[in-house]
């Protein structure tokens, strides 16, 4: 059988027989694959550094009648902060929960892929805030998934001045007046407005390239919970691990 040579990272692990894996493994051009790891849970088998959760790595396989197997692979990144800091593990965790929901197989997955390697960094290798990164990314991952918010206009009179409320229901910012018509409306400060604008059309690599303080990461927090939530129709609750 050909073999295909992949980036992917691994999304979940489960262990299979005596010494195997089964992966999930999230790739730019295949959505999200299942593949059998044989002799990966060997202490010397040079799979072993490859199959672990939030491994990134380029992959060696064949696909087989229902699943990929997994030849050889060569680990990018492993992001080694997160295996060392229960906190920023859970937030790893959390996010990796949230890309399983809306990737499936066989899609072009690329942008969520880069979001993910991004955010996963800025976890793993930063000080900031790890609410703010966990907002940043759910608003980006909107934006991906179809959901940028409307920001230059009221999104319903049009008006282009005085845009200090977001609204949930009509998915972007609203002038004063329109605003109190709006019960799902939530006000905002001029450095929220500003990051909102900012995660909307930063580059890829720059979405966490910047800050945001006191009442302005809280009104950023609501409003992303709250419309990340709404339009998932689902509510993502950040657990702890044990």
């Amino acid at each position: 059988m050909a073999s295909i040579k992949l980036n992917g990272i691994v999304i979940a692990e489960n262990n299979m027989g005596d010494y195997d894996k089964m992966l999930t493994i999230l790739t730019p051009n295949y959505g999200k694959i299942s593949c059998v790891a044989k002799g990966a849970r060997r202490q010397q088998s040079a799979l072993l550094a490859g199959t672990q959760l939030f491994c990134f790595g380029e992959y060696l396989m064949y696909k087989g009648t229902n699943t990929y197997h997994m030849n050889s692979c060569e680990t990018i990144e492993i992001f080694y902060n997160l295996r060392t800091d229960l906190d920023k593990l859970k937030y790893a965790i959390h996010i990796n929960k949230i890309i399983q929901d809306v990737t499936e197989e066989n899609e072009n997955c690329y942008k969520i892929l880069q979001l993910f390697l991004n955010t996963l960094y800025a976890i793993s290798e930063t000080d900031k805030d790890k609410d703010f990164i966990l907002s940043v990314f759910k608003l980006r991952l909107l934006c991906i998934l179809g959901f940028t918010p409307r920001l230059l206009k009221c999104t319903s009179c049009e008006e282009e001045q005085d845009l200090n409320k977001f609204s949930i229901r009509d998915n972007g910012f609203k002038c004063e007046a329109c605003g109190r018509q709006d019960k799902s409306c939530i006000d905002m400060s001029e450095s929220t407005k500003n990051a909102i604008k900012y995660v909307v059309s930063a580059p890829p690599k720059k979405v966490y390239s910047f800050s945001l303080k006191d009442e302005g990461l809280k009104e950023f927090e609501l409003i992303t919970k709250i419309y990340f939530n709404e339009k998932l129709e689902k509510e993502y609750k950040l657990e702890d691990l044990f």
